[in-house]
């Protein structure tokens, strides 16, 4: 598996982040996670981080949240974040509607992937490898 020391979940399904966490210690993945319940809170975090902090190394982004929503953060997050860095972005929604999936493709630059929840563990894999 990849070295990845940072993860931002970015969505407002509390449930979501309970399984999630758990998902990640029954497969042995010790990451430091932090949980977003929009993307707003996200941007304003990743804004006012001190001079010196890294970016995470992997955000996984729901699409549906209020406040903002993955795709008003991914348009937020490209005028902030400078292209090229090394910050590897998956989508994770439960909306299988085919304009979610081929927006995030239009997004390729920055969006890694598309999963549909629940993430399993082969989704799992598939991220951290």
């Amino acid at each position: 598996m990849k070295k990845i020391n940072t993860l931002y979940v970015i969505d407002d399904d509390k449930i979501y982040h309970f399984l999630f966490s758990n998902l990640l210690k029954q497969n042995s993945i010790d990451v430091d996670t932090l949980f977003f319940p929009n993307g707003l809170e996200a941007i304003d975090h990743i804004k006012h981080m001190p001079d010196g902090a890294s970016l995470p190394d992997l955000i996984l982004l729901d699409v549906n949240m209020p406040i903002m929503n993955g795709w008003q953060f991914l348009e937020e997050y490209t005028k902030i974040v400078p292209q090229g860095t090394p910050v590897t972005i998956y989508m994770i929604s439960s909306s299988n509607n085919e304009v979610d999936i081929n927006k995030a493709r239009d997004f390729g630059e920055v969006v890694k992937d598309y999963f549909l929840k629940p993430i399993c563990k082969e989704d799992l894999e598939k991220i951290f490898t």
